[in-house]
């Protein structure tokens, strides 16, 4: 008898977001297979269905019929793999820790982001690297093509920073790389405590942020040597949750909601400081159809093009929160006061 199809996963290794599903496949143990794709909707397999979204990566699911179905946006895709697939599951069942996960997940993926975008393609080594590494990575690729590419992809990027992921890299550049050095201090402590960020075992916030730092403490140069400085742990961190497919605990293996802590509390402000202002801004921008978001960030600045997502974003932790049953509420509330966070659900 044959083995079942493999879900295929459609990415590139460059992507943060193919390497935080690409590591939740390998940990749950779902038997896959790795797309190298040079850009979003192309799989290099004529017989595959187009992504629902042009972006990095794409999911292949397996049908009954033996075909697949594509599925795009990571954080989505790691929640139905939770109900398509048994064991080794990454969010919790507590309710509360499950709203907690969601929220670093959605700081990872919309500012840490930020973060990686920066030091990629706001830096001269950044440009430099990225322009060669990009397109290089997709194995097979000309000299005549890496000139192509950082003459075309790598200065629309580049141009995009500056007049849409940030108002000014004068300004929003100091606040970006300040947080950066922040959160790895964070994270530093934390993992001093307890080897993921909800306990023994790793949750999808934990892949998440390692999405976003494999780029930061593995590829970029500036970053990378901060994190080496300040962080080794965590850069140490990165590098073991690449394949935690034989990683095992005892237990429950998260921790309790009354264990969180105050190196969780560091998080969470952290994110009440940086992500809570420019999601809300975000959303009141986009809602009131404005060109530019503004708030301030630090006593500084920001400013960007809302965007749809994001305020979907928002849109999605909104009714989780809820959702929430009135005393699990009530403790989330509690967790939140404080913080910057509890602007979110105001």
């Amino acid at each position: 008898m044959n083995p079942p199809q493999p879900y295929l996963i459609s990415g590139g290794v460059g992507s943060p977001y193919t390497r935080k599903l690409w590591a939740v496949l390998r940990y749950r143990r779902i038997p896959h297979q790795f797309l190298n794709a040079p850009m979003p909707g192309v799989s290099g397999r004529a017989e595959l269905p187009p992504p629902p979204l042009p972006l990095l990566p794409c999911l292949y699911v397996p049908e009954d019929t033996g075909g697949y179905r594509a599925l795009s946006d990571s954080s989505p895709i790691i929640r139905e793999l939770e109900h398509q697939w048994d064991g080794r599951n990454v969010v919790p069942a507590d309710p509360v820790l499950d709203m907690l996960v969601s929220l670093v997940e959605d700081y990872a993926d919309e500012w840490v982001t930020k973060q990686m975008f920066h030091y990629r393609w706001g830096t001269p080594e950044g440009i430099a690297y990225a322009n060669q590494a990009l397109p290089l990575w997709r194995l097979g690729a000309t000299d005549e093509a890496v000139a192509v590419f950082g003459e075309t992809f790598g200065q629309r990027q580049i141009d995009r920073l500056s007049g849409v992921v940030a108002g000014s890299l004068e300004v929003t550049g100091p606040l970006i790389e300040a947080s950066y050095r922040r959160l790895l201090t964070i994270l530093r402590d934390r993992f001093s405590e307890q080897r993921f960020l909800f306990g023994a075992r790793p949750s999808a916030a934990d892949f998440a942020l390692f999405g976003q730092l494999t780029q930061l403490v593995q590829v970029e140069l500036p970053s990378l040597l901060i994190a080496r400085e300040i962080a080794p742990r965590v850069s140490a961190w990165v590098d073991v949750l690449e394949d935690l497919s034989g990683w095992e605990w005892k237990g429950e293996g998260w921790c309790s909601r009354d264990e969180l802590g105050p190196t969780f509390r560091a998080l969470l402000e952290e994110i009440g400081r940086t992500y809570a202002p420019f999601m809300v801004a975000n959303a009141e921008a986009f809602d009131q159809g404005a060109e530019q978001m503004r708030c301030l960030i630090d006593g500084q600045e920001y400013w960007q093009r809302p965007f749809a997502y994001q305020r979907k974003c928002l849109t999605w932790l909104g009714e989780q929160y809820r959702e929430l049953a009135p005393d699990d509420r009530v403790f989330v509330d509690r967790q939140l006061a404080g913080t910057g966070c509890e602007q979110l659900f105001a």
